[in-house]
């Protein structure tokens, strides 16, 4: 069976796209860029450090990225080169970063909600004023039963 545009529409997955992004940047210390490469590097399974700088064509340049990616456990070394028959490391998201997004698409998809407990949520303290609205967003997200 082949997914139509129409298909995905009537899922919703998108309806609540931004806010769930915004939660799951916030509370894993994230931007949207690192988010959205992690996704895109999901999607792939394995890849190399070229086809990091293939994906982040895509996105606002950050020199940080790869070492701070790594360094916080989002990408891992899935076979590390041997300077023989293995040119280079190839990697893959970390099992952190595989729940993170799996996580996001089953809040998206209404089997979860956005945990709305000050202990889970660092949005829900309210300490600014965009956490303030965001929090308003957070609860208009967890009662749309339609996502």
């Amino acid at each position: 069976m082949r997914l139509e545009a129409s298909d995905i529409k009537d899922l919703n997955l998108l309806k609540h796209y931004r806010i769930i992004r915004k939660w799951a940047c916030k509370n894993n210390e994230l931007n949207d860029a690192d988010l959205e490469l992690l996704i895109y590097f999901d999607c792939m399974d394995l890849f190399t450090r070229e086809d990091f700088k293939i994906g982040t064509y895509s996105y606002s340049w950050d020199n940080r990225r790869w070492n701070r990616l790594l360094k916080e456990g989002w990408i891992i070394v899935w076979r590390t080169h041997n300077r023989t028959t293995q040119k280079y490391n190839i990697y893959k998201v970390s099992f952190k970063c595989k729940q993170l997004i799996s996580r996001m698409y089953r809040i998206m998809l209404g089997r979860e909600d956005i945990p709305t407990s000050t202990a889970r949520n660092k949005i829900m303290k309210g300490k600014s004023y965009i956490d303030k609205v965001m929090i308003t967003s957070i609860n208009n997200v967890n009662k749309d039963k339609n996502r």
